[in-house]
């Protein structure tokens, strides 16, 4: 059980993250992290232990943006530390997870990306699933959230609430996708994409 929250709009989107997780802390208190994404770039704050740890260790630094996502971990796959507490990336740090459930088969998947060249930090299910966005992102693919999902099917077995988010290319202005697509949302001259549940 975890609790995920996530923000795009005008406002700074740090202490609302932190509001949010306030309310969710009961879901889980033994890590505690947020992503703000501003200028093409991710600022990842994380912390093992309850959500007042991370709130003090964010106390006089900057985590700046308006498109953000938060989330307070009950840790099931991997140890309540720092390294395994959310949001994971991809490799490159363009691609950033909070996620809540079940990876079932996240060792082999794990064990076939490590294959591709992939580095992993954690001992989490949710950073292959980072791993796994990255993959099958290729430059220019804006389908391949979609493509993500037929090439998955009958290969990852999950239980799971995803948000996604991945830096692109500069937008001009907000995207908004058809009922049951990837909604895209544009904020701090980048544009992110999220996962609906639908999708998975």
């Amino acid at each position: 059980m975890c609790g995920i929250v996530g923000y795009t709009g005008t406002q700074e989107a740090s202490p609302l993250l932190l509001d949010g997780l306030k309310r969710l802390e009961y879901r889980g208190y033994d890590s505690a992290g947020i992503a703000t994404l501003c200028n093409g770039h991710f600022t990842i704050q994380r912390s093992a232990g309850k959500l007042s740890t991370l709130i003090e260790k964010l106390a006089g630094s900057s985590s700046p943006g308006r498109v953000g996502i938060a989330h307070t971990r009950w840790a099931t796959h991997g140890r309540p530390t720092e390294e395994n507490a959310h949001p994971h990336t991809d490799c490159k740090g363009q691609v950033v997870v909070v996620h809540n459930g079940i990876f079932e088969n996240f060792a082999e998947r794990k064990a076939f990306l490590a294959t591709r060249g992939h580095r992993f930090t954690s001992e989490t299910d949710t950073e292959v699933f980072a791993h796994e966005v990255e993959e099958a992102f290729r430059p220019g693919d804006v389908l391949a959230l979609g493509n993500l999902r037929h090439r998955e099917q009958g290969r990852s077995r999950r239980r799971f609430v995803t948000r996604l988010a991945r830096v692109d290319s500069p937008a001009r202005r907000p995207w908004r996708a058809p009922a049951g697509q990837p909604c895209r949302a544009a904020s701090c001259a980048s544009r992110t994409r999220e996962v609906s549940p639908s999708l998975v």
